[in-house]
């Protein structure tokens, strides 16, 4: 996950706040539970990605020698791959 725990903290609390003061969320509960709970939630979406990107890096060592011969560009080989597991499993990015 490229982004800090620190910052996903932050994006939670900023989402409860504005959603709030927006009027479109009332919290009846404990509020830092409620942000926890959201953390958890964006932390297991942006997990995801980085498994997919660790599952594609495996896939491509298939390639290894066609891409240190130069007959396959890993970047676009990279993307392809994941963009036909994004599409075939439905996961939004």
């Amino acid at each position: 996950m490229r982004i800090s725990k620190d910052r996903v903290h932050h994006m939670a609390e900023s989402v409860v706040a504005h959603l709030q003061q927006d009027g479109q969320l009332d919290v009846t509960g404990d509020r830092k539970a409620f942000v926890e709970s959201l953390v958890q939630v964006i932390t297991t979406e942006l997990s995801i990605e980085d498994v997919l990107n660790a599952e594609v890096r495996q896939m491509l060592k298939a390639y290894e020698k066609q891409i240190e011969q130069g007959q396959v560009d890993y970047q676009r080989m990279f993307t392809m791959i994941k963009t036909k597991l994004v599409r075939e499993r439905g996961i939004i990015l």
